[in-house]
């Protein structure tokens, strides 16, 4: 309802104003009705007001003058003049003042009708024009984040390069700049502890949310969500590393959690980030040799080690995967292949912290299948005592092979009971959340679950890859809003996870045949 406030000295025409005007109808309500301009000034002092109606000639204070001091407190409202008087003079003044309509006495009920009807519309547009405005507003951090994601991840040039540079304030990057990867660290163990899922996750996101709140309040702009355990930010000029170590000692008070970092190389140039944002997760590797909560540099790392921690744990997801399929053959195969590589690099090992190494990865993929699991197998690995018992690399792979086995056979006993409910379960979070950036990653950390064993268990249940499955749903939901909604296009992109609406329309029309819009006009 639009505000309306009413101003005659003449008594009966201001109550005819009030009582023959269908104001409900014309989605107004009257605020007040006054006799004189002071009395109207007050109003608009305590109150917004959308459209002023007032005789042009009043004592004391003119319609004209309550126009003028009117508009300097509210800028946007919209003033309809009446008068008896057809005097130029006035036209001209009310012309002046940007007058929506100006109504002669006596005037018709009509008249008056028309003069507001048309301000009605002056408004609608005003506002849709405002509303569109605030959701660009909402959706420039959203979009800021996935560009400078996509940034990152891939390599990007030509003409959208420099729009984002524009658009997001990279332009005013002090160069060389670095990316620095925060990962928090211990989050699949806290699946032991006694918080269930839902909290879990809750305690993450309060987390992250922190974070980002500390490193805007100290002026790093240029920060993106990578997954629910890393964040990215951009260091411009080797500046901002003492600022950040000194945040996350901060939060370590707060919340007794540890992050580590890795950081790449420093860039010149805003195309070659995607170089220093892979070389700052090579970096976040080699935490297996540091430790947690450290800051790990790429330049520091040595070549070869670099290369033994990505062999190590491709053979590691290789041989969890075969562990999942029960493929017994794969099983021995990855198992030789990983004890020969462990020899190889044996110099930066001690047996024991080999021992540490691959209980602890063997722990991380236990917790992505089943907490119950592991207690059925007989693996308490909060317990390290066992690692007393390992003196040689053949220990070792003797006791894991072992393990493997009785793992991979009761995963295959377990596999079909459990697989149709956690597939529910997801989708149905999948559904909860359209309206975000869904990857598979994310819904492995959300649901504790590696994302290559979650991705081949989706496929296996549904037949759909997950992504092509998020699609298919995101797709299904926006035909829906198209069909029973009056929201505008973007509006149902927004919803359906989409912030770039050519992509919406282009995947909505390879789905459907049509394009969104079509498809609203075929189906209203």
């Amino acid at each position: 309802m639009y505000k309306v406030l009413l101003a005659d000295d003449e008594i009966l025409d201001l109550e005819g104003m009030k009582s023959f005007i269908p104001w409900e109808n014309l989605g107004m309500k009257v605020i007040d009705s006054v006799n004189n301009g002071f009395a109207a000034y007050e109003v608009l002092e305590r109150e917004k007001i959308d459209i002023l109606v007032t005789d042009v000639r009043m004592p004391n204070m003119t319609g004209l003058e309550l126009a003028q001091r009117a508009l300097k407190l509210q800028e946007e409202l919209r003033i309809i003049f009446v008068s008896g008087y057809q005097d130029f003079g006035y036209v001209k003044q009310a012309i002046a003042l940007n007058a929506c309509s100006y109504v002669l006495k006596p005037m018709e009920d009509q008249e008056l009708i028309d003069a507001l009807t048309k301000v009605k519309l002056e408004l609608d547009r005003l506002h849709e024009r405002k509303e569109t405005e605030q959701a660009y507003q909402q959706m420039i951090p959203i979009l800021k984040n996935q560009y400078l994601l996509q940034i990152l991840q891939k390599p990007y040039d030509g003409a959208i390069l420099d729009i984002i540079k524009r658009e997001y304030r990279f332009t005013e990057l002090h160069w060389p700049v670095c990316v620095i990867l925060l990962e928090l660290d211990n989050v699949s163990t806290w699946r032991n502890s006694s918080l269930d899922s839902e909290e879990k996750l809750s305690v993450v996101e309060n987390y992250f949310a922190r974070l980002h709140k500390l490193l805007d309040a100290n002026g790093f702009e240029h920060i993106c969500k990578v997954n629910d355990q890393r964040t990215a930010v951009l260091l411009s000029g080797g500046r901002g590393k003492a600022e950040i170590q000194s945040l996350l000692e901060e939060l370590k008070q707060e919340c007794a959690y540890t992050m580590t970092v890795g950081e790449g190389k420093a860039v010149h140039k805003l195309e070659d980030l995607h170089t220093s944002y892979q070389e700052a997760l090579a970096a976040l590797d080699y935490k297996m040799f540091r430790g947690k909560g450290r800051w790990i540099l790429y330049s520091e790392v040595p070549t070869e080690d670099r290369e033994d921690v990505k062999s190590l744990d491709i053979r590691f997801d290789a041989l969890f995967t075969a562990m999942t399929e029960y493929d017994i053959v794969r099983i021995y195969d990855e198992l030789e292949a990983i004890q020969l590589l462990a020899s190889n690099i044996r110099s930066k090992f001690t047996i024991r912290n080999l021992a540490v190494y691959i209980m602890v990865k063997l722990e991380g993929h236990l917790q992505t299948i089943n907490e119950e699991l592991y207690r059925m197998a007989g693996l308490e690995l909060k317990n390290f005592d066992i690692l007393l018992h390992f003196e040689t690399m053949d220990d070792i792979f003797s006791w894991l092979r072992m393990k493997a086995m009785e793992i991979s056979e009761m995963l295959k006993n377990r596999k079909s009971t459990k697989n149709g409910r956690l597939v529910e379960e997801i989708i149905e979070n999948i559904q909860a959340r359209m309206h975000e950036n869904i990857t598979l990653r994310d819904m492995a950390n959300r649901f504790s679950f590696s994302p290559n064993y979650l991705g081949v268990l989706f496929k296996e249940e549904t037949g759909h890859n997950f992504s092509d499955y998020v699609i298919k749903l995101r797709m299904e939901r926006a035909r829906d809003l198209l069909k029973t909604t009056k929201l505008k296009i973007y509006e149902i992109a927004s919803q359906t996870g989409y912030q770039y609406l050519p992509y919406f329309s282009r995947q909505f029309k390879e789905m459907y045949g049509m394009t969104p819009l079509e498809y609203r006009r075929k189906h209203s």
